[in-house]
């Protein structure tokens, strides 16, 4: 994933994550540069899935926007 455009369009790829995973709160998808990892983590907990799923879907969200 391309940071550089992934933190250009967070608020997009936040507000379509908060669709796709109903239970994800703003403190869930709170990004910081260089915690991406932790991003993931958090996410996996809410969601149940794996890390290289969530990815996938926010490389997909990101090539859509």
């Amino acid at each position: 994933m391309d940071n550089l455009r992934f933190k250009g369009k967070w608020n997009e790829l936040k507000g379509r994550a908060k669709q796709q995973w109903g239970d994800l709160t703003d403190d869930d998808l709170m990004y910081v540069e260089g915690k991406e990892d932790e991003l993931y983590g958090r996410i996996q907990n809410r969601t149940g899935k794996t890390r290289d799923e969530i990815r996938t879907w926010f490389d997909n969200e990101l090539e859509r926007l």
